[in-house]
């Protein structure tokens, strides 16, 4: 079985763990290709950081900070220190040691004429997703970054998304959001293929807005979802129409969409074939949503065994459901 995901940080990494853990648990070898938003990509002290992308290589190469859901495990900030005490800026996005190492070697291969999706490649390589079945994908090989416009008293102005997630904790209200570079970007290799030669398509819990939205905005990747032939199945990143992390609630408002799962499966709805929810869920709100079969069950991921679960109902869904297109 072919499976293709489309991912963010946290929840998407911590959903696909589950996705491998599912397959291991029902002896299915695993085949997933991952395809990693990087509009989340910013430069820091002269090193390009995608935290996406690492989120994903460090959960499932056995390396994450479990109780963050991003950044290495058993981390210290030596350099992250002396940079402060130099007065070097920003030091509202703490990296450290090891997390170093990973941007540091990303930016000498980037400067050495290779690709985004070559390095990422040889990253994988580090973590052994390719020995867990797995194949990650950056969205794009072009720089591309998510900006958010923001009123803070002062007037418009745009800030990077991560200004705006990590130091404001998204409590300005965004305005809009704006992808700097996506009008000269084009699907990674292997992206577009992944999406048409797939057997089921998963759209994890990740933020519809900055993350899943992002990616369906490289151009074809929309229209690769609309063409293939295989299921699209996607879990609801929100609960009683707020999310378990993250500010997925404030984006959707800036983009002037209700908090409700409803409203989510909307953006999704030229493409989507089924939609799992939680259990509280008014299944009756998609009535008007023929083409997408939903589901009601826990959709919280406490542990793995728990995110097994709820990917193994993903990818039983995509079983039972036709990839019919409206």
């Amino acid at each position: 079985m072919r499976i293709t995901a489309l991912s963010g940080g946290v929840g998407g990494a911590r959903f696909l763990r589950g996705v491998l853990h599912a397959l291991e648990r029902s002896g299915e070898p695993a085949d997933l290709t991952v395809i990693g938003n990087t509009g989340d990509d910013i430069t820091l002290f002269g090193l390009r950081v995608c935290p996406d992308l690492d989120t994903v290589l460090y959960t499932l190469g056995g390396g994450i900070h479990e109780e963050q859901g991003w950044g290495r495990a058993d981390e210290t900030f030596s350099v992250q220190g002396e940079l402060a005490a130099y007065g070097a800026q920003p030091q509202w996005f703490g990296l450290g040691d090891k997390d170093f190492g990973t941007h540091i070697v990303r930016s000498q291969w980037l400067g050495q004429g290779q690709s985004l999706s070559q390095v990422t490649a040889r990253l994988a390589d580090r973590w052994g997703l390719p020995g867990r079945g797995v194949t990650l994908l950056p969205m794009t090989d072009s720089p591309v970054e998510t900006h958010v416009v923001i009123d803070d008293g002062s007037g418009p102005q745009a800030v990077h998304f991560q200004q705006w997630w990590v130091k404001e904790h998204a409590a300005i209200p965004a305005q809009r959001f704006v992808v700097a570079g996506m009008d000269r970007a084009a699907a990674a290799p292997g992206v577009l293929d992944a999406i048409r030669q797939a057997d089921v398509v998963l759209l994890p819990p990740s933020n519809p807005v900055v993350s899943i939205g992002i990616i369906l905005s490289v151009p074809g990747v929309r229209d690769a979802l609309r063409g293939t032939n295989a299921p699209v199945v996607g879990v609801s990143p929100l609960i009683s129409g707020r999310p378990v992390r993250g500010y997925a609630d404030a984006c959707l408002s800036a983009i002037g969409v209700e908090s409700t799962s409803r409203a989510v499966a909307g953006l999704y709805a030229d493409f989507l074939s089924g939609w799992l929810v939680d259990e509280d869920d008014d299944l009756s709100a998609y009535a008007d949503l023929p083409g997408v079969r939903v589901l009601a069950r826990p959709v919280l991921m406490t542990d793995l065994d728990a995110t097994a679960d709820i990917a193994q109902a993903a990818i039983d869904l995509a079983g039972a459901t036709p990839a019919v297109r409206p």
